[in-house]
């Protein structure tokens, strides 16, 4: 195997590299860094997030920019705060050994001012976020005219968040740029665009296979009911002692909900959304990083740019609006080697989306049944058992205390003894699960389901089964009467679309997080460019019109009414 020296890289940073432990490249590191290191060619890096895809353009930009010149030369935008550190953290530790070079990170939700003061000091190489970088090029506070080289690290991502825009300026406001390195985990469209506008014959190394998902993770999903959601989530927890992990939600509603009643039933967790101040954020962050907390539930939006290490599992509390979602979701677990496991919980009018999903990530999903009660207690028993054997008695003086013990249980049986640790540990679990019923939609009876794909007989032969969301059942009769609105829904107009920076997915998340309604009072969504028509259940039409009609969205008054009213 090739290693880091024998990539040309500056002696001091394959020194550095090697005291952090790292002797070969990863994959893009080995693709990448022999092409970066020119400093004058276009790159686009196609590798999943947990690659090393900081390092493959972290070190050829230190080996590159000028130590000697004081104002910024490198430019890294990536999608959010935590990522921007993340880098930063990553670089600092690169640069152990080389001298003169200074990094600095800017972004939203910290003082500008020092931030201002920290660019005044001097800096070669500058990682933001769009918004703050903007801002603080609007204020003539960064000087982006002598930038050599910029890097766009997680590019899909920052273009779901609807940066588009944002990048195109800041691209707009490097004009002595040398070569642009595009990094990212998907190729949407709207990237290819973006390369094509602003990049010359880049060199394109993709890792894997384009928008693959990652192969040390096992994909796994569990059929259950609507209203068993919830059961199947905290019997899937609990059937993994050992599990650290992030739990999915489509709204913030939803994340700090779960996380409220999950609290109250004992479980180290806490939830991760839009509400939260960047002091609580950061307060969740430092507890799970440190393993204070076993769970971090999260939406999408908040949890971009999160990478902790050590995640053994990633739950999907509901699949994706987005599927190109799902790779993001599951590459937070099975990173740098390791291997993890994406469990998600799915009803049956949603399997159709699991073979999209397959078809996108280009892996197999394994259906699992849901634990039963008596699995979960006898997973719980051997994980108490294994911690009791497991236990370091080497360091204390419990010799001191033997005597006592066994004088104290001088009359108690070993057999007794054992069955009392047991119930001590053990009792919440067998007493909660003593008459749990099965939460598996199983064949035949009125929880039939089937896996995606599968028939049922007919008395005229084999009918495929189809699985349809709500909202896409069409030209069945169910369409009728309230100028083409489904049958118990109301048809509301609302003049934001595609033009404000929203797809279908965000467009979703956001009208549901301003209306704290759920997902199953929508029905079919049509986005045009300046407008959007949503069909929402008619009891839940005031609310939606009345939390929405009137507010700002980046400047814009939003208006929404009944769509038969205009």
């Amino acid at each position: 195997m090739i290693t880091f020296e024998e990539l040309g890289l500056d002696a001091r940073l394959v020194q550095a590299v090697t005291e952090l432990g790292y002797v070969n490249p990863t994959q893009i590191q080995e693709k990448a860094i022999p092409v970066l290191l020119s400093g004058t060619k276009d790159f686009i890096g196609l590798a999943q997030t947990g690659t090393g895809k900081t390092a493959a353009f972290g070190l050829p930009l230190l080996h590159i920019i000028n130590a000697e010149n004081r104002y910024p030369q490198a430019l890294i935008v990536c999608p959010t705060r935590e990522l921007c550190m993340q880098i930063v953290n990553e670089v600092e530790l690169f640069k152990k050994h080389v001298k003169g070079v200074s990094v600095v990170a800017v972004y939203g939700g910290a003082s500008i001012g020092l931030q201002i003061r920290d660019l005044k000091r001097g800096v070669q190489i500058v990682v933001a976020t769009p918004g703050r970088l903007i801002d603080l090029i609007e204020r003539k506070a960064i000087d982006l005219g002598q930038i050599k080289y910029v890097v766009l690290d997680e590019a899909d991502e920052m273009l779901n968040m609807g940066f588009k825009d944002d990048i195109e300026f800041i691209l707009q406001n490097t004009p002595q740029r040398e070569s642009t390195w595009l990094f990212s985990a998907t190729m949407p469209p709207e990237i290819r665009k973006v390369s094509k506008k602003y990049m010359n014959e880049p060199f394109e190394v993709t890792v894997g296979k384009v928008n693959s998902g990652n192969k040390n993770i096992d994909h796994q999903y569990y059929i259950t009911s609507a209203q068993h959601r919830y059961e199947t989530l905290k019997r899937l927890i609990d059937f993994n002692p050992g599990i650290y992990g992030i739990i999915f939600t489509r709204t913030k509603v939803d994340a700090q909900d779960i996380a409220e009643k999950l609290t109250r039933e004992g479980y180290d967790i806490d939830a991760l959304h839009g509400d939260l101040t960047q002091a609580q954020r950061d307060k969740v962050m430092g507890e799970f990083r440190d393993k204070t907390l076993q769970l971090l539930i999260a939406t999408d939006v908040a949890a971009r740019g999160i990478d902790v290490q050590g995640i053994t599992h990633v739950i999907n509390y509901e699949l994706p609006d987005d599927i190109e979602v799902y790779t993001h979701r599951s590459g937070r677990t099975g990173r740098a080697g390791n291997t993890g496991i994406c469990m998600s919980i799915v009803h049956a009018r949603e399997t159709f989306k699991l073979k999209a999903i397959e078809k996108l990530i280009q892996s197999t999903f394994n259906r699992v049944d849901i634990p039963t009660g008596k699995d979960v207690c006898r997973k719980q028993f051997y994980a108490v058992m294994d911690k009791l054997l497991n236990t370091d008695i080497t360091h204390g003086d419990y010799d001191t205390y033997l005597p006592m013990l066994e004088e104290k249980f001088a009359d108690v049986s070993k057999e007794d003894i054992l069955k009392r640790l047991a119930a001590v540990e053990f009792d919440r679990f067998l007493k909660y699960y003593e008459n749990a019923e099965d939460l598996n939609l199983r064949d035949g009876g009125r929880q039939k389901t089937r896996e995606f794909g599968a028939e049922r007989g007919s008395n005229s032969g084999r009918e495929r089964v189809r699985f349809e969301p709500r909202g896409e059942r069409q030209e069945r009769g169910s369409y009728g009467g309230n100028n083409g609105a489904t049958i118990g829904y109301a048809r509301l107009f609302v003049n934001l679309g595609t033009k404000d920076g929203f797809y279908k997915a965000s467009f979703l998340q956001f009208i549901l997080d301003m209306s704290d309604l759920k997902k199953e009072v929508l029905g079919k969504i049509d986005m045009k460019d300046m407008n959007s028509w949503v069909e929402v259940e008619q009891g839940a039409s005031h609310q939606m019109i009345r939390c929405l009609d009137g507010k700002n969205y980046k400047g814009r008054r939003i208006r929404m009414n009944d769509a038969n009213s205009r």
